[in-house]
């Protein structure tokens, strides 16, 4: 009873977006049989977002697994302020994203699927350039890969054994 509460709390300032529904047809002995399958994505705007992809016969049935499966896919990300701490590539199957850190007030400037990720994560200044394969499902993968990715100064200059002036000074 007490972790539904502890769920509870934490699902209610989550953000969800469906990203794509698509509709799928599998031909049968007595026709086609359709379905649908939807990629939706979840995130608070705080540096966790998730992605997840339901199918099943009814769109509201798809929607709800796909936002079950992005809320269980749930990772964290680093970055400062708005923006990111240093340009990215992140990479999945045949696409590419390109992350940029951008000055204050520039926006998102993001197309397809890489836009609703990074609102949901909470970034608001960045610029991107999707290259490779344009399938939905796959910008999206290559944005969390790249979010996932990056590292913050103090992180890289422990690793190093160093402090953040000494690496930069």
């Amino acid at each position: 009873m007490r972790r539904d509460r502890k769920n509870s709390e934490k699902d209610s300032n989550l953000q969800e977006k469906i990203i794509r529904i698509n509709r799928v047809s599998k031909t049968v002995k007595g026709g086609r049989r359709i379905s649908f399958s939807v990629l939706a994505a979840v995130g608070d705007g705080e540096g966790s977002v998730g992605l997840g992809l339901g199918k099943a016969n009814g769109v509201p049935d798809a929607i709800k697994k796909a936002i079950a499966v992005a809320k269980r896919n749930m990772v964290k990300m680093s970055f400062k302020g708005h923006t990111i701490p240093h340009e990215i590539i992140g990479e999945f199957s045949s696409t590419k994203v390109l992350l940029k850190p951008a000055s204050a007030g520039t926006g998102v400037i993001a197309g397809s699927s890489a836009r609703d990720l990074l609102e949901l994560v909470g970034v608001h200044n960045i610029l991107t350039k999707v290259m490779g394969s344009k399938n939905r499902l796959n910008v999206a993968k290559a944005t969390i890969n790249g979010l996932q990715n990056l590292r913050t100064p103090e992180a890289i200059a422990a690793l190093r054994g160093k402090t953040v002036e000494e690496i930069i000074g």
